[in-house]
């Protein structure tokens, strides 16, 4: 019973009915949107979006944040496009990109724990600095005319039509949870962000954890930098533009919380579908796609918002309950005396 009480809390599961509620308010108001292979449609077109939050997910866990992330996808596709189609093998392309994304998110790093820089305004330092990158390595072209092997990795599915790259997402994802929650090294990330100084107390190395942080959201960058060209076919100066957003706002939908220290990946990547899917909603509403970054940025504030008051109010009732403690055990003590 109790762990049924503990479920129920969990933020995780609130994320996963609100995906839910989307899908039958959708459905309600057009019937053929739930229709299984429009269901799919939307989990195949969030392989990218699960990504970049699980790296994201690291960031912020330790209670700091990536504005840089869509600039990091798109300059790691422009370069693994790039050689890809230069006819490099694809294993030298993504080699270099994975290699781009952890550059990308080492800098990062080394800004915010060596430098001291605060992680909003480094980020968005490097976010403007790899975004110019990308027009000086492409100078402002498209990147096209890839191999079509390549392009075809995305198209191949497992279980009907559930893209084998939205299944490898999910092997990913419940590899990370387990990290993150069953091993000492993987639980050092949401402790520095709980309580950083208390973290630091008991041998915690606060500043290595949050550069991994970054180097680890670099990496996540680059993947999902792989899963985009292939699942695009092209890479323009503007790839990955606006993905920043996505990215946090998928995080923040899917229970992790902004100050840190609280949330899964799986969350995570379940705030990665929703909003993966929001376009798609917005098109069987007959409604503008262009409204999907004006709802995104609504989203984000409202839940922002709303876990704001709940930990207020958390915090709140602690404090009363210990209030509450020691008013019982002092009038007990006068009553003894």
């Amino acid at each position: 019973m109790e762990k049924i009480k503990k479920a129920l809390k969990a933020r995780e599961l609130s994320s996963l009915l609100c995906l839910v509620v989307m899908f039958l308010l959708v459905g309600v108001v057009n019937p053929s949107f739930l229709k299984p292979q429009n269901i799919l449609l939307c989990f195949n077109g969030s392989i990218v979006y699960v990504l970049i939050a699980i790296g994201m997910a690291f960031v912020i866990l330790t209670g700091e944040i990536d504005c840089s992330i869509g600039a990091q996808l798109g300059l790691s596709a422009a370069v693994c496009a790039t050689y890809l189609r230069e006819g490099a093998s694809w294993g030298m392309a993504i080699a270099l990109c994975v290699l781009v994304g952890l550059v990308c998110g080492t800098i990062n790093g080394i800004g915010v724990t060596v430098l001291k820089i605060p992680s909003i305004i480094m980020t968005l330092g490097t976010n403007g600095i790899y975004r110019g990158l990308i027009y000086l390595y492409t100078g402002g072209k498209w990147v096209e005319n890839l191999p079509s092997g390549f392009k075809q990795l995305a198209q191949k599915n497992v279980a009907g039509n559930l893209s084998w790259f939205f299944v490898m997402d999910l092997v990913i994802m419940v590899l990370i949870f387990l990290f993150l929650v069953k091993t000492k090294r993987g639980k050092r990330f949401a402790a520095v962000g709980d309580n950083e100084a208390g973290a630091n107390l008991i041998g915690i190395p606060v500043l290595a954890t949050k550069m991994k942080a970054f180097m680890i959201c670099g990496l996540f960058a680059a993947f999902g930098a792989i899963l985009y060209v292939s699942r695009v076919g092209f890479v323009t100066a503007i790839s990955g533009n606006g993905y920043e957003m996505k990215a946090i706002a998928a995080c923040v939908i899917g229970g992790i919380s902004l100050t840190g220290g609280v949330g899964t990946v799986i969350g995570a990547s379940i705030g990665g579908i929703i909003m993966a899917s929001i376009s798609r909603l917005l098109v069987f509403l007959k409604i503008s796609s262009d409204y999907d970054n004006t709802i995104t940025g609504i989203l984000l504030i409202v839940i922002v918002v709303v876990d704001a008051l709940v930990q207020r109010r958390s915090v709140e009732k602690a404090r009363r309950e210990r209030l509450s403690a020691r008013v019982t055990a002092a009038e007990g003590g006068a009553f003894n005396e």
